[in-house]
């Protein structure tokens, strides 16, 4: 067995961000959500479970979620800034030496501080360039001898400035993020430093994503 019902209830929730948020918005009902994921639930757990305790379960977990939902800020209203960039493009490439020594080429051309969007990227394996859609040809330019995994363009950047440390208080990003999944908003990149959060995402969702977060910050920090 994998452990108590109870936890096989939770991990079988903690699958679907729509599940969970249907459960903190209490538009979903307890013993219907039973019947749904009592299969899943048993299988799990290896055994059969009743639905009255899967019930006792998810009712005991939505409460847990609620809770989770509002971000922990010792009592004091989080400061920040929303803005919105357009004309972004995002282009993806295996990771190489030559391109990461190419590097001070972009950085002397494009010009965040006259505002031009830029943000690089460097994982294991590949590298993220995430640039404002004028400087396209730049980048296609740099990039047309590496290996291109995918390239989006007509994309958004929506910032948000925070005036305090969002990283010492927990739950932002990920609530931020669960907010835009559940509007069925696809995040193509997410660029976060001390004080600052981003989300790259496509223009046609633009102003929806804009909503989510600006209610999310107003109503829920």
């Amino acid at each position: 067995m994998a452990g108590s019902a109870a936890s096989c209830v939770k991990d079988v929730i903690n699958r679907s961000p729509f599940i969970s948020e249907m459960l903190i918005q209490e538009v979903i009902s307890f013993s219907n959500l039973a019947s749904f994921i009592k299969p899943k639930v048993e299988q799990l757990y290896g055994g059969e479970v009743s639905n009255a305790s899967i019930v006792m379960a998810i009712r005991r977990y939505a409460q847990d979620l609620k809770k989770q939902n509002k971000v922990s800020d010792g009592g004091r209203k989080i400061d920040y800034e929303l803005s919105m960039k357009t004309s972004i493009y995002d282009v993806n490439i295996a990771r190489s030496k030559a391109f990461i020594e190419s590097l001070p080429d972009l950085y002397d051309q494009v010009h965040p501080e006259s505002g031009d969007f830029l943000n690089v990227s460097i994982g294991e394996h590949e590298i993220v360039v995430t640039v404002s859609d004028k400087h396209r040809a730049l980048i296609d330019e740099m990039v047309k001898k590496e290996k291109v995994i995918a390239r989006e363009s007509d994309m958004v950047a929506l910032t948000i400035v925070f005036k305090d440390n969002f990283l010492e208080t927990p739950g932002i990003t990920y609530l931020a993020t669960r907010k835009l999944a559940w509007e069925n908003i696809n995040i193509f990149e997410i660029v976060s430093t001390l004080n600052v959060l981003t989300f790259i995402i496509r223009r046609t969702d633009s102003l929806r994503a804009y909503g989510v977060l600006q209610t999310f910050l107003d109503e829920e920090l």
